[in-house]
């Protein structure tokens, strides 16, 4: 019995066709866990979408857990590592983090994927070199570059996952949730507390995401410059 599909045409006995490669595998998965979530994504499931019997797909992932790091491979190998050289070193850095941020934006299983499966493997091994090789550049000795390296992914990983408006309540409940939360900062004793009185309305606020993304990144870029500029990496 053959079962056909786009991504394959797979003999029912287990044995994959060519076809049927790891990578086609990799990118079906992370299309359904982008829509369904990493507890809607399991290997039988997959294999009914592809067409195939399970039994197929453990030619390339053993279990759900390899399937989830291989998706975090595929997600580090879409980061773009292609720093201008001849820029300064910080322009390099953001640019690093900008691009992990848009991969993680466009894939919204991807910050958690990142988070919890952080097994190394050939694509993060390869952007954090280059991150290293930044920092290293600008001056920071290895424990300092380190620490910068690990905060960047971080960085990403938690402005994502902030993102304004990312809620699923839907926009006319989102909003009368802001205005409750207004309320109660607006009404706090202005004696005891009036900053927070004055800022009620942004503190409250869903914030514009591209202002949200540019200001993060910005302010996690001038920490790391002002740290070189006070010499804390000798």
């Amino acid at each position: 019995m053959v079962a056909c599909t786009a991504y394959s045409c797979q003999v029912m006995s287990g044995k994959p066709s060519t076809r049927l490669t790891k990578r086609a595998v990799a990118d079906r998965a992370l299309q359904l866990a982008d829509s369904s979530g990493l507890e809607g994504l399991t290997i039988r499931k997959l294999a009914a979408d592809l067409g195939v019997t399970p039994m197929a797909l453990y030619w390339h992932f053993r279990s759900k857990e390899e399937l989830l790091d291989g998706l975090a491979e595929r997600l580090w190998s879409e980061i773009d590592v292609a720093v201008d050289q001849a820029s300064p070193w910080s322009a390099q850095l953001r640019s690093m983090l900008e691009s992990l941020v848009a991969v993680l934006r466009a894939h919204p299983a991807a910050a958690r994927l990142l988070q919890e499966h952080e097994r190394q493997n050939e694509s993060s091994l390869r952007a954090t070199e280059v991150t290293l090789g930044i920092l290293r550049a600008a001056g920071f000795d290895p424990e300092y570059a380190s620490a910068i390296a690990i905060s960047t992914l971080w960085t990403g990983i938690m402005l994502v996952m902030s993102e304004p408006g990312a809620e699923t309540l839907p926009g006319k409940d989102r909003a009368e949730l802001q205005r409750v939360k207004q309320i109660k900062l607006a009404t706090l004793p202005p004696d005891s507390y009036p900053r927070l009185v004055e800022c009620a309305a942004p503190m409250t606020s869903s914030t514009d995401p591209a202002f949200h993304y540019e200001f993060g990144i910005s302010l996690f870029i001038a920490g790391v410059e002002a740290m070189a500029a006070r010499g804390r990496h000798a």
